[in-house]
C-alpha cells in the first residue's frame, strides 16, 4: 500500500575528513571544508569555509551551542542555535533542535524534534499567466 520512494537524495559520507570525539568540549567556532562528524560539543558556530559544500555529521552524542551554516547535514544529536543548510538536511531520531532552520531540501524522521521555526529556502516556481482556453483572440476589422 505504501512504499518509500526510491530517489532520496543520499549525502556522500567520503566527505567525512574530521572528527571532534565523544568527551572533546570545543569552545570556538569550527570552520568545515569538507566534512565533520561531531560525537563531542562545541560551545561556538560551525559554518562551511566559503566556495566549499562543507558536510556536518552531529551523532546522538553530539551537541552545538551557536549557529550553523554548512552546505548538507545529517543530525542526531543536539543544536542550540539558528541551522543554515544550503542543500540537504536530514534530521534522524534524536536530532533535537532550539532555533530557526533554514534549508533548501529537508529529510525528517519520526521523533525528531524542533522548537523553532522552518523555512525552505527553495526557489518558488513563479506562477505562469495563461490565457483561459475559452478566449478567442480576433484580428481587428478593416476599416473602410
Amino acid at each position: 500500500m505504501f512504499r518509500r520512494k526510491t530517489d532520496q537524495p543520499s549525502i556522500d559520507v567520503s566527505r567525512l575528513s574530521s572528527l571532534i570525539a565523544t568527551g572533546v568540549q570545543i569552545a570556538g567556532d569550527v570552520i568545515v571544508t569538507d566534512g565533520v562528524r561531531i560525537d563531542g560539543q562545541v560551545i561556538g558556530n560551525v559554518v562551511s569555509k566559503q566556495e566549499t559544500h562543507g558536510l556536518l555529521v552531529l551523532s546522538e552524542h553530539g551537541r552545538i551551542e551557536g549557529n550553523v551554516h554548512v552546505h548538507d547535514a545529517v543530525v542526531n544529536g543536539t543544536i542550540c542555535g539558528d541551522l543554515e543548510v544550503e542543500n540537504f538536511i536530514e534530521l534522524q531520531a534524536n536530532a533535537r533542535i532550539t532555533g530557526a532552520i533554514r534549508y533548501r531540501t529537508l529529510q525528517m524522521t519520526c521523533g525528531a524534534r524542533v522548537e523553532g521555526t522552518m523555512v525552505c529556502t527553495a526557489e518558488k516556481v513563479e506562477a505562469r499567466t495563461v490565457a483561459p482556453s475559452n478566449v478567442v483572440n480576433l484580428p481587428k476589422a478593416a476599416e473602410s
